[in-house]
């Protein structure tokens, strides 16, 4: 693997303080969040960001982040991965992770089909970025923070641009795979960053104590790598 399963790390973070502004409604039969550019923010035409979340999915940091990517200009879909039942931290041998693809399917259909969406950017926390790495080329362009479960073929599958944010200490995505993770993508030739944030942990682009200086300095500069990233290759 070019990162490790999930762990207790995964479920461990700090709620932030904020009011989502999105809507939350059905894609199908799956919950989902929406953010729209508000007003006066000029949109990417055509153009939509596929959220697909960690283990804990839809929720009051992740809606805010939607927003957040909707402040940029990108119209932002989160979907939940897990059908209403959040992946547990010790899985079951059957786990089936092909289940969590057809979610995936059903989120880039309501996009092209609804939104009239062209081209789509996708941002994988942990669990997320397998599903990024998969759904190449309906995601053209991607994005991952703290990847873990994708393998090194899912990883070498991804032919556009890649940027990763990785934690310091992170048992998912340790120094080793964050160095396999690079020669998979260079081997790859296409356009790849990965930034290596000091004092962080596994979860901080999304779950860290934002009373922390460090960790919310971390947490703005890794969303706006991939806020940087999505500007120059996906627009």
């Amino acid at each position: 693997m070019a990162s490790n399963p999930p762990a207790k790390c995964c479920t461990v973070g700090v709620k932030h303080d904020g009011e989502p502004t999105g809507t939350t409604f059905k894609v199908g039969a799956y919950d989902a969040y929406l953010a729209t550019p508000p007003a006066g923010v000029a949109a990417a035409q055509d153009t939509a960001i596929l959220y697909l979340p960690d283990i804990i999915s839809i929720w009051q940091n992740s809606k805010l982040m939607a927003d957040q990517f909707a402040a940029n200009g990108y119209l932002c879909l989160i979907i939940d991965l897990f059908n209403g039942d959040p992946l547990a931290l010790n899985r079951p041998d059957d786990f089936d992770f092909m289940h969590v693809d057809p979610i995936v399917v059903a989120a880039v259909k309501y996009l092209r089909e609804e939104k009239g969406v062209k081209k789509i950017g996708g941002v994988g926390y942990c669990f997320g970025a397998k599903y990024v790495a998969r759904h190449y080329p309906a995601i053209s362009v991607g994005y991952f923070a703290h990847p873990s479960f994708v393998d090194e073929e899912e990883l070498a599958g991804f032919k556009g641009p890649l940027a990763i944010s990785a934690a310091e200490t992170d048992a998912i995505f340790p120094a080793e795979k964050r160095h396999r993770s690079e020669e998979i993508l260079k081997e790859g030739g296409h356009p790849y960053q990965i930034t290596l944030y000091s004092q962080t942990e596994h979860g901080f682009t999304v779950r860290c104590d934002l009373a922390n200086k460090q960790q919310k300095f971390a947490k703005e500069q890794a969303f706006l790598q991939a806020v940087t990233w999505f500007n120059h290759y996906l627009l």
